[in-house]
């Protein structure tokens, strides 16, 4: 009778995890060669434009993380590549200039805080702020190269409606760069909020984007009335935030549309009813939907 089969001891196992072992080292070694090498490219980035300008290109890591997403196989879950990317790139833009984010913490948990380090790196230097104001105003002053915000509201008090401001177009002009997250959907236990990024740059272009529109309309202007604006002068909008505030002589309008719209757009110009010019607030890199295991 043949002898029955029996399971391989430990000596007929090792070998076999040990060669195992030995090729993820190899592979970890060619990874970190690649790092290396790719932060040497950054260098040469770096030296071709201007030092200490905002390195922020949040529309060009936007479809880095779109086009890795759209190649990847096999049995690493998608959702950790932007994870990976993200401190990959917050690492390397911290090479091209100072990198210091203010956020504005509204939420008790420190939703926000947790937004901001997902997006901008585990180690990267952020500065909490309890309003929009202060947040915005390091910015403003080259302390911080960027500043997350919460989501504009409609029913938000005036303190918090940041967007407000920037209709004034101040020097430095802040406009709205990103959207966080940018990647869903949301795991257990992430961040839940939606922020936006503003930087003292304007917003670079993705292969697809949406900006926003500040308007001051007259008081009276109904939402319906609005959006027929928009629509005529070429427009695709999508969620309009209207404040009337008690006692102002004119009403404000923050208008979510599709593309990448720059201040020199001939479609500014045909938006009829306006008090004063609408002004180009800035742009996101539309975020990641779908299944991302």
């Amino acid at each position: 009778m043949p002898d029955s089969p029996t399971a391989p001891s430990q000596t007929d196992v090792a070998p076999t995890l040990a060669a195992l072992r030995a090729e993820l080292d190899r592979i970890d070694d060619a990874m970190h060669d690649l790092l290396m090498q790719r932060a040497s490219v950054v260098e040469g980035v770096a030296a071709l434009g201007a030092r200490g300008k905002v390195a922020l290109r949040p529309g060009r890591e936007a479809d880095i993380i779109r086009r890795l997403l759209r190649r990847h196989q096999g049995a690493l879950p998608r959702r950790v590549l932007p994870r990976m990317w993200r401190e990959l790139l917050a690492g390397t833009t911290g090479m091209q200039s100072s990198y210091v984010v203010t956020v504005c913490e509204t939420d008790p948990g420190n939703q926000f805080v947790q937004c901001a380090r997902e997006h901008f790196g585990a180690l990267s230097v952020l500065r909490v702020h309890p309003t929009p104001a202060q947040a915005i105003g390091e910015v403003s002053k080259g302390n911080a190269i960027a500043a997350v915000l919460p989501m504009p509201a409609e029913d938000e008090s005036p303190t918090l409606a940041w967007w407000t401001a920037l209709l004034h177009r101040d020097e430095p002009r802040i406009h709205v760069v990103a959207r966080l997250p940018f990647w869903a959907p949301r795991p257990e236990g992430a961040p839940r909020v939606q922020a936006l990024v503003v930087a003292a740059a304007a917003p670079d272009a993705s292969t697809d984007d949406r900006s926003l529109l500040g308007l001051e309309i007259a008081q009276e202007t109904s939402r319906a009335r609005l959006t027929s604006l928009i629509i005529a002068a070429g427009f695709a909008p999508g969620s309009i935030i209207l404040r009337r505030d008690p006692g102002a002589g004119v009403a404000q309008a923050l208008v979510d549309v599709a593309g990448m719209v720059t201040d020199d757009d001939t479609r500014l110009a045909a938006i009829a009813d306006q008090l004063r010019p609408p002004v180009v607030l800035g742009g996101y890199a539309v975020p990641v939907e779908g299944d991302l295991s």
